[in-house]
């Protein structure tokens, strides 16, 4: 710690220097006003003590105490004073003053001023560290609610079908010990661009904060550009996404990628056409048994995108049976981590598990299931990244 003290008695000079001087400790006594403001404009230092009576009088002193506020606001003022002037502390006090002691007929105060310049200096830096943590807090917030204004709400499905979707962001504890749900870039989106169409996609963006925040935007604004009729084309259309995302600074910055699943139900034919880029493979379920199955393989997705301009993609499809259910999900539900072993995530076996015990239950119950089981796996430390997923089912015959 760097001490930079204001002194009107010489005497004392080599006992301050002595105690105030242990350890790491550097201590620069200054005998005259001019060379304590010199001192105080070259900067870099921790802690400032004062004479109350510094160079001569205590009025003298409080101009120079302002200073200090003014040019080092980073470092605590302990003032030291004697009994019979404590009444012209009041002025300091009110300009900001926090810390002083009083000087003792022995001379034992000097005992009390380095853990007293101790202490103010580890109360002044918690205090920052309390100010920079509830900023960091306001600004992911801002994030966050920039993220979440892109994620469609009172999704409407077509006759014969229902949909529901979440997203939940990740939390972190930030100093000050309070968790604060981090922006990400987890994204969905559910919309009819025809009579006949319902399309349905859900992405993830790498890294959390206001890059993976804008590499969404930036996706979400190219996805709302295409006209109708080409949203059927489930690989061109990714194809084109991720040209347009090669070209994006933001995205290409830091290696960024996004990965993606697409798709097109045919409503009128009951046929679902998607295609994925990097991103896992949908589930699906049959309601009558409770059996759920991957739609496809590995083998089936593509590159995410934002890494190759002409990436080429391919369209899979998937015929859906009357009384099924077809889970979309982001890796942020199967990577929930298990508070006793690191290793151990709720992965895909607790995702089907989670389906096939609520197979009988609405989407919605379904689908706060998926959220709960997989934040119960948790053990209460909470999943560290954000999830999304889109549940949608095509009803029973009879129903709907």
């Amino acid at each position: 710690m760097r001490i930079l003290v204001a002194w009107n008695v010489p005497e004392e000079v080599d006992l301050l220097q002595l105690y105030l001087g242990i350890g790491e400790n550097e201590a620069v006594v200054c005998l005259t006003a001019e060379a304590f403001v010199q001192e105080v404009r070259r900067g870099g230092w921790d802690a400032v003590l004062m004479s109350l009576s510094f160079p001569a009088t205590a009025e003298q002193c409080f101009p120079l105490f302002q200073l200090v506020h003014a040019e080092l606001p980073a470092a605590p003022v302990v003032v030291v004073c004697r009994a019979e002037e404590m009444v012209k502390l009041a002025r300091f006090m009110t300009s900001g003053l926090r810390y002083h002691v009083v000087r003792d007929c022995d001379g034992d105060f000097v005992f009390l001023l380095l853990s007293l310049l101790d202490s103010a200096v580890d109360t002044l830096r918690a205090e920052e560290s309390r100010k920079l943590a509830d900023r960091l807090r306001e600004e992911m917030e801002g994030v966050r609610r920039l993220q979440e204004s892109i994620i469609p709400q009172g999704i409407v499905a077509p006759a014969g079908y229902g949909v529901v979707a979440r997203y939940q962001p990740s939390e972190v504890t930030v100093l000050g010990g309070r968790p604060v749900a981090m922006a990400g870039g987890d994204y969905y989106n559910v919309f009819s661009p025809d009579p006949h169409t319902l399309v349905l996609l859900i992405g993830d963006a790498s890294g959390h904060g206001l890059k993976a925040c804008m590499a969404i935007m930036a996706m979400h604004t190219l996805v709302r550009m295409f006209p109708g009729e080409r949203y059927r084309d489930t690989a061109q259309f990714v194809a084109e996404i991720n040209r347009g995302l090669c070209e994006n600074s933001i995205v290409q910055s830091e290696g960024g990628f996004i990965t993606l699943l697409f798709a097109a139900i045919d409503t009128a034919r009951h046929v679902m056409t998607w295609t994925s880029a990097g991103h896992p493979v949908p589930q699906i379920q049959c309601l009558a048994t409770g059996d759920v199955l991957p739609i496809g393989s590995d083998d089936d997705t593509g590159l995410p995108l934002a890494i190759l301009a002409d990436a080429e993609y391919t369209a899979q499809e998937c015929p859906l049976p009357a009384g099924s259910r077809v889970l979309m999900f982001s890796d942020g539900l199967t990577d929930a981590l298990s508070r006793q072993s690191a290793s151990q995530s709720f992965g895909l076996s607790g995702v089907v598990e989670t389906l096939r015990d609520s197979c009988r239950e609405s989407l919605e119950s379904a689908l706060d299931r998926l959220f709960h089981a997989s934040s119960d796996f948790t053990g209460g430390a909470g999943r560290h990244d954000d999830t999304s997923a889109v549940l949608f089912q095509r009803a029973p015959i009879g129903q709907g």
